[in-house]
């Protein structure tokens, strides 16, 4: 009569010399008496942390936010796509520039979408990532798209005479724009958004309210945008001299970091919203990598605009200068 054999699943043994993961020595110390009812408390934890994880990390669908972004990506490519058919969208966007524009959309779908939105709940340094997202990182990649030239192309062409017309009447919106585009307003408009939505009582209230918290979010994106437009925008008629932005990034970039150095270096906790200690995290403890994501990210992005402009100045100045001597060479 035959012997049937049962075979064992393989264990896994330690080697002399190699180090065991996680799971392994969680295995091994579980077989110890006096360390299992520590090792099962552990599990509890790590069960509990994993459901806080899953109920927070959800995608936010909300068509408010949803709608306009789809619209926005959809207007681009379709002008995009007529300047191609057209023979002149390398002439007007170059090969980089879609490509900034499209990276500049996911950098909002990350900050008002994603899990993101809903991290930032209950987490000050996700909510400070999410602000990074909407003041530094979305607008001047949006701006170097060129996006309200590419919208207009979306259009046919009589359209566009349409929307060009009611434009150069001045219309309410031209003088809001225009308004809004000037230096000192856009670095007074930026500079107050960012302390008064950190004052304590502010930050608060957009927690506590939905709608608070999108007029929020709205004003850091669009002062913002107004700010990088007049330091990034290259057709800009408002665009100021070289020296004009430098000074306007300069002086934001020492604020902000004057803003990240009190919340980094702050004694106690500023925000009630953040009262209570989330994913093992102490809320001063959240408050000071905050502002260490506020503070480092921020003067990255500041000395790499700083050092831009200069190189662009330099470059400005030298072409000036070629170009007065061509005009003496032809004058004599």
């Amino acid at each position: 009569m035959q012997r049937m054999t049962v075979t064992r699943p393989r264990t896994r043994t330690i080697h002399a010399g190699r180090i065991p993961d996680g799971i392994a020595v969680l295995s091994l110390m579980k077989r110890i008496p006096l360390a299992a009812p520590l090792f099962s408390s552990v599990d509890v934890y790590a069960h509990e942390v994993h459901a806080q994880l899953n109920s927070s990390l959800a995608w936010t669908w909300e068509p408010a936010v949803l709608i306009p972004l789809m619209l926005c990506g959809m207007l681009y490519l379709l002008g995009w796509r007529r300047l191609r058919y057209e023979g002149a969208a390398v002439q007007v966007l170059g090969r980089v520039r879609p490509l900034m524009f499209g990276i500049g959309m996911l950098a909002l779908v990350a900050a008002l979408v994603s899990p993101l939105d809903a991290l930032a709940g209950e987490l000050f340094s996700a909510h400070m990532v999410q602000h990074l997202l909407l003041m530094l990182l979305a607008p001047p990649l949006l701006i170097w798209g060129r996006p309200v030239l590419t919208w207009l192309w979306a259009f046919p062409l009589s359209q566009r005479r349409v929307i060009g017309r009611w434009w150069v009447r001045r219309s309410l919106l031209r003088r809001l724009y225009d308004f809004a585009l000037r230096p000192l307003v856009a670095w007074i408009l930026a500079s107050v958004a960012l302390w008064f939505w950190h004052l304590p009582g502010p930050y608060d209230w957009a927690l506590a309210s939905e709608s608070v918290h999108t007029i929020e979010h709205l004003c850091f994106f669009l002062t913002s945008l107004a700010f990088w437009t007049l330091v990034l925008e290259p057709y800009n008629g408002h665009k100021p001299s070289h020296g004009t932005a430098l000074i306007m990034v300069t002086t934001f970039a020492i604020h902000n970091s004057l803003l990240a150095a009190l919340l980094t270096f702050s004694p106690a906790p500023l925000y009630h919203a953040y009262s209570g200690s989330a994913f093992d995290l102490l809320p001063l403890e959240d408050q000071q990598l905050a502002g260490l994501i506020m503070w480092i990210p921020a003067s990255v992005i500041h000395l790499a605009s700083v050092a831009t402009l200069i190189v662009s100045w330099l470059s400005h100045k030298e072409g000036y200068e070629v170009r007065a001597a061509i005009r003496t060479k032809k004058a004599d």
